[in-house]
């Protein structure tokens, strides 16, 4: 083995011995490393915090006395106190049309004609027999007083004229038959036939629709029906409408239907300026119960824990808890009987995360909103 050739191998035996002796030092470097690496954010962020939790965003809110209105939702839909497609009584030719499409007309007014000459003539014909059958009547009569007549001729005489006018009384009818006049007051839709056309009674000349004061129809339940009855108030909205208006229930069907197990019921709204239309729909709220001078709080702010019912409040930058007692609840809110006081700041939000004594901080206070 030459010289160098030695000092190589007696190199590698130093570094091979002085690596076994710096192992250990070097590998527990590496796991304590290691373990500081591994450890979670928040146990890092507690330890620099020195332990303490960090706090949790909610929303809140002051509570104040509020009423609690108790209702329940449902759709309608509107539709007119009256409504009828007119057409003539009789047949013939239509010579008249005297009314203006879309416009408000009176009961009675005349609205259309079809020809009622022959009518007319034989009218004039009936009443010109008048005066000459009057006349045969009162003679008659005055033979009777002298006993210059028998009773029978003072009798045919007399039924002859009652049977005139009679003839009079039914071409005037038939005549009248001729007319279309409105029979109720209301606004006049769109025309569908023109002069000149013959019409039938089968022939809808127009429709007549009274829009004041205007139904509403709607069905409820078989919980809802309960509440349900003539007088009932109820307010409702229409779609790109923001006012609310007010109506009553007039009628109630006497049963559910047995396919929907639903009640059918109408109210009535006065529309006197005829803004709402026939055919609207409408979302309507029936008001049960009204309870004023109360704390509420919405229904998500408190929770159910082993037979309670609780919520938070916050104190001095922190969640108490406290236990309530429960009084009318709706879809979306719940009367405190007891548990809190006006003036409290309720927690809204994040309450199942919630735990006493827990630290908070409020982002922004919130309203009630029922």
């Amino acid at each position: 083995m030459s010289k160098k050739t030695k000092i190589v191998l007696i190199i590698i035996i130093v570094l091979f011995i002085a690596g076994m002796a710096l192992f250990p030092v070097i590998k527990n470097s590496i796991s304590s490393t290691n373990d500081s690496d591994t450890l979670s954010p928040d146990v890092s962020t507690s330890a620099r915090s020195g332990g303490k939790k960090p706090a949790l965003n909610v929303n809140a809110m002051v509570l104040t006395y509020e009423s609690l209105n108790d209702v329940f939702k449902i759709k309608g839909w509107l539709i007119p106190d009256e409504e009828v497609s007119l057409s003539f009584e009789t047949s013939g030719k239509i010579t008249d049309i005297y009314f203006k499409e879309g416009t408000s007309v009176k009961k009675g007014t005349l609205l259309a004609k079809v020809n009622d000459k022959p009518l007319q003539a034989e009218l004039k014909k009936l009443e010109a027999q008048i005066p000459l059958a009057t006349d045969r009547v009162f003679r008659q009569k005055s033979l009777l007083e002298k006993d210059a007549v028998s009773q029978e001729a003072y009798e045919q005489v007399n039924t002859e004229l009652e049977k005139l006018n009679a003839d009079i009384e039914l071409v005037k009818a038939r005549i009248a038959q001729t007319e279309l006049r409105a029979p109720f007051d209301g606004v006049i839709g769109l025309r569908q036939v023109s002069e000149g056309t013959y019409a039938s009674p089968t022939t809808v000349i127009s429709r007549l629709t009274k829009i004041s004061p205007l139904k509403m129809e709607f069905s409820v339940n078989e919980k809802q029906a309960a509440f349900i009855k003539a007088g009932v108030p109820l307010t409702f909205t229409v779609d790109n409408d923001n006012n609310v208006y007010k109506a009553t229930v007039y009628a109630v069907e006497s049963s559910l239907d047995l396919s929907t197990f639903t009640l059918l019921a109408r109210a009535i709204y006065p529309n006197t300026n005829g803004k709402l239309k026939p055919g609207y729909s409408a979302s309507i709220e029936v008001r049960l119960d009204e309870i004023k001078n109360t704390i509420v709080i919405p229904s998500i702010s408190s929770v159910a824990e082993l037979g309670r019912d609780i919520a938070y409040i916050y104190r001095n930058g922190k969640a108490h808890q406290v236990e309530l007692s429960k009084g009318m609840r709706t879809a979306s809110s719940l009367q405190v009987l007891e548990g809190l006081n006006v003036g409290d700041t309720l927690l809204v939000t994040g309450v199942m995360q919630l735990r006493n004594g827990m630290p908070v901080t409020i982002d922004k206070f919130i309203k009630n909103n029922q």
